[in-house]
């Protein structure tokens, strides 16, 4: 691993592979990965150091056409509810919401972004993808430029300070992780492993990904058409995201 800093020292322990650009507390890793990934490549991981929040993104290279590509995603959602449960206290509950948002114990802990070539056609290959993650780790609520919100943080439900860049690091060795069991045992392992985690839709559905990454939920009988959730509008509405304080909303 090699590192880029901004006037910051680097900390975080990544595993070969990866490159750290670590930025300054008022950087954005999200944008920041976007505008660096044609230049910088696969496994760069751009780390903003703030006590607030848990921000990272990371750079992927797909081989497939976007329409499917954007299944990464849901690699990247396992590798970061693995790192979670890996630091978390015991006994409690990692979970998602369609298709971004992380609770923690039912409460909203942040979510992921998913980053991709302004005109990519779906047919095409992408250049790269962005994974994007904002945890909250403080409540700063009493900071007013922060406005961060009154729900869930990992400071107040039983994480230590050192877990909140550990988390960073176990990411990035899960996530290798979940791209080798892709490789290995094709893409419905990682649906399954996503899914457990995944909030029920309705009450006896069975419940898929399709091959574009949406959501299919069939009845049990299997006589009616799948209930569809699109991941594309899902992802560009990223409900659990706050953009004016450039974090998660309360909840």
């Amino acid at each position: 691993m090699t590192s880029r800093l901004a006037d910051v020292e680097q900390t975080l322990d990544l595993p070969p592979g990866y490159d750290l650009v670590a930025l300054r507390e008022l950087g954005d890793a999200f944008a920041h990965g976007c505008e660096i990934a044609a230049s910088s490549g696969a496994g760069t991981l751009v780390w903003v150091r703030r006590y607030d929040l848990v921000e990272f993104a990371v750079v992927l290279e797909p081989d497939e056409a976007l329409v499917s590509a954007r299944r990464a995603f849901f690699a990247g959602m396992n590798a970061l509810g693995d790192a979670i449960s890996s630091h978390c206290p015991p006994e409690r509950e990692v979970g998602f919401d369609w298709p971004d948002a992380v609770r923690f114990d039912g409460g909203l802990l942040g979510g992921a972004r998913l980053g991709i070539p302004a005109g990519c056609a779906e047919d095409e290959v992408p250049a790269w993808l962005v994974f994007g993650v904002i945890l909250r780790a403080a409540d700063m609520a009493h900071v007013e430029e922060v406005q961060a919100a009154s729900g869930v943080a990992m400071l107040s439900e039983g994480f230590e300070m050192i877990d909140t860049d550990a988390i960073i690091e176990s990411f990035a060795r899960h996530l290798m992780t979940a791209f080798d069991r892709w490789r290995e045992r094709g893409f419905e392992a990682v649906a399954r492993d996503y899914l457990t985690r995944l909030a029920p839709a309705s009450a006896g559905g069975i419940r898929g990904i399709d091959v574009n990454g949406d959501l299919l939920v069939r009845a049990a009988t299997g006589k009616e058409p799948p209930e569809r959730s699109s991941l594309v509008d899902a992802l560009a509405r990223a409900d659990w995201y706050d953009r004016q304080a450039r974090g998660p909303k309360p909840g």
